[in-house]
């Protein structure tokens, strides 16, 4: 394998993602403004008819801020929340006791909704809909019908994959919202705002850089950060300013265009054993040792938003940048790539 576990991972890595770094706020949400400003105006409307606000579904890449919005959505409206995830939901009869449980104004966060099964999809669309769910008692020719009220509750649903999600539930979601990579000056915001909550003196160079190497993602500055605060720790440094932050991330072999040594080690293996490209995912995977839908998902993702390599109809190649940023000089032109 690549790698184990990657510091530019925007995936939850458990325990250290504990919350401690979120904002619990809309004010104190930072990036994101045509989000925060069109939520804010629901919420209020929601608040001010005494209401439970429509049901939101949040899409995007991961570590931009999902479930913290989700959790500010139940601190704004005053409610509490109860999180479940996707996958881990696999009986009706569990997800009608969760549903009827609910307590006026609840908040029902379903964490990779697009990963729900069908029965459980279908038993989420009356009680979207209609506030009620069927439930069936007895079997055979016995069998009745039983409609069950529920209290009026707030679902959202966060994704990664959002066209993934089937037609009908997508459709039952009266507010959508698309999170996009923030911009530097609002993820430098975040990582100093995050060595605040952690007592670490961080200059605002020293935030910016670290926030240049985030890839556009606050779970992965705030990770950063914390390396940086043991490293800065361990060598007895009392401000974190651009040099320190520089040669922290540099220990941490994460670089000035944010790529880390797995990165680094797919795009050489491309260059080197491939000769650039084009080569197919079955053969790349072989070669790195890695699951195919592991360099689909979690690795190529990021190397094909800065261009670095690109799909085409015979394989993955390295673009010019990609030549580039490993300091080779440019391939000569292959007309036959993209026919």
């Amino acid at each position: 394998m690549i790698a184990d576990e990657r510091m530019v991972d925007p995936a939850d890595h458990g325990p250290e993602d504990d919350g401690t770094l979120r904002p619990q706020r809309l004010a104190d949400f930072l990036g994101q403004p045509r989000v925060v400003g069109q939520l804010s105006v629901y919420l209020e409307a929601a608040r001010g008819r005494a209401e439970a606000c429509d049901h939101v579904l949040l899409a995007g890449p991961a570590g931009l801020g999902k479930t913290s919005l989700a959790h500010i959505v139940a601190a704004e409206m005053g409610s509490r929340i109860h999180t479940i995830s996707g996958p881990a939901l696999e009986r009706k009869g569990d997800m009608a006791a969760i549903l009827t449980a609910l307590e006026p104004h609840d908040i029902l966060f379903i964490d990779e909704i697009h990963r729900t099964p069908r029965p459980i999809e279908e038993l989420l669309y009356p009680a979207m809909e209609d506030r009620a769910i069927d439930i069936v008692i007895g079997s055979g020719p016995g069998a009745r019908t039983l409609r069950l009220d529920l209290a009026p509750f707030t679902l959202i649903g966060a994704t990664t994959r959002a066209g993934m999600l089937t037609k009908p539930l997508h459709d039952r979601f009266g507010i959508h919202f698309r999170l996009e990579h923030y911009q530097l000056q609002d993820l430098a915001r975040i990582v100093a705002r995050s060595a605040g909550i952690l007592g670490l003196p961080v200059s605002g160079d020293g935030a910016e850089l670290i926030a240049v190497r985030a890839r556009g993602t606050p779970r992965i500055a705030n990770r950063l950060l914390r390396r940086v605060r043991d490293i800065a720790q361990v060598r007895g440094i009392d401000r974190v300013g651009a040099d320190e932050a520089a040669s922290a991330l540099d220990f941490l072999q994460v670089d000035a265009d944010g790529l880390d040594h797995a990165d680094r080690t797919l795009l050489r293996m491309i260059a080197e054993t491939f000769a650039g490209g084009p080569v197919g995912l079955s053969t790349l995977s072989v070669a790195l040792g890695e699951d195919p839908g592991t360099i689909e998902e979690v690795y190529e993702p990021y190397l094909i938003q800065q261009g670095l390599i690109q799909r085409t109809p015979r394989g993955r190649i390295l673009t010019e940048r990609g030549r580039a940023t490993l300091g080779l000089p440019p391939a000569p032109d292959d007309p036959t790539l993209f026919s």
